[in-house]
């Protein structure tokens, strides 16, 4: 029970990505295609609302609820960056649907989401697998 609240947080989350659209295949054809600016406008509000919590939390050292500071590390680059995300993009116009929404669409009734559901879990597993033999 006391993991409650994030099942409510989860359900809420939900609601607002259907409200917003977000989750709509058709939303999500209309942004690959360049027809409408509704996504990118979602898409950047969070690239924005992101870089002023990052920088909140550096430099106000905020803590975790367990009272550790958090720690945001640099990343070095490496071309599986790009790759990956080539990737990710392409299942992304393929399938109209990104990985956050897929369980507020399989809610909602979009039995298909199941599907690729399924298809992502086994796209992670892959990545496990392999992460150890993939280049840098």
């Amino acid at each position: 029970m006391k993991n409650i609240k994030y099942l409510v947080l989860g359900v809420l989350f939900g609601i607002i990505l259907t409200k917003s659209e977000v989750i709509s295949w058709f939303r999500i054809q209309e942004m690959f295609r360049f027809q409408a600016f509704h996504m990118y406008g979602v898409i950047g509000s969070a690239i924005v609302v992101g870089i002023i919590s990052i920088q909140l939390i550096k430099r106000n050292h905020l803590k975790t609820i367990n009272g550790e500071e958090i720690k945001l590390a640099d990343k070095q680059y490496n071309h599986g960056t790009w790759i990956g995300g080539f990737i990710f993009g392409l299942g992304w116009a393929l399938t109209g649907a990104c990985p956050g929404p897929l369980f507020a669409q399989l809610g909602s009734g979009v039995a298909a989401a199941a599907v690729m559901i399924l298809a992502a879990l086994a796209g992670t597993w892959t990545y496990s697998a392999l992460r150890e033999k993939l280049p840098m």
